[in-house]
């Protein structure tokens, strides 16, 4: 997997995605970019590091944050969806963790949850990364160009 494969595999299918990135704070949508014609594809990204933010720029629902807190997979999910309808992309792709090195509001370093929004409705994937800061969201980053390449194919056609 790589950026190229999902940017060229939304090229051939004239389709974009869009990003809503907590913890890794833009870097989904930025490996995105290293690809010669990735303005073909991308719509843009929402860096929603800060918890009111998942709400007020992603539509995340304040009640779900209010009771999980922002690392959960439903979070993910609703990023997913926020990217893509306030983007006005065909794909969303949501992600929120945990970086480390420590917990955060009982969840431990390491744990990924990354969202999917498509014309033919979403998915969470989860994860648990060991490592150190670069070495999860790196991690995190390759999951969710993953994630999205293998529902690409599964709904080629």
């Amino acid at each position: 997997m790589s950026a190229v494969d999902v940017v060229n595999a939304l090229k051939a299918r004239g389709e974009t995605v869009a990003t809503a990135e907590s913890l890794t704070a833009g870097l989904v949508t930025a490996e995105i970019t290293t690809v010669p014609g990735a303005s073909a594809v991308l719509r843009g990204g929402l860096v929603v590091y800060a918890t009111d933010l998942k709400a007020s720029l992603a539509g995340v629902d304040a009640a779900l944050l209010a009771a999980h807190g922002a690392v959960h997979p439903e979070v993910a999910r609703q990023l997913a969806e926020g990217a893509r309808t306030r983007c006005g992309a065909t794909w969303g792709l949501g992600l929120t963790g945990v970086a480390g090195p420590d917990p955060q509001d009982g969840v431990d370093a390491g744990t990924v949850h990354i969202g999917l929004s498509g014309p033919s409705g979403s998915a969470v994937e989860t994860i648990t990364v060991g490592g150190d800061r670069h070495e999860v969201r790196s991690a995190s980053v390759i999951a969710a160009l993953d994630l999205l390449l293998d529902h690409l194919k599964i709904t080629e056609g």
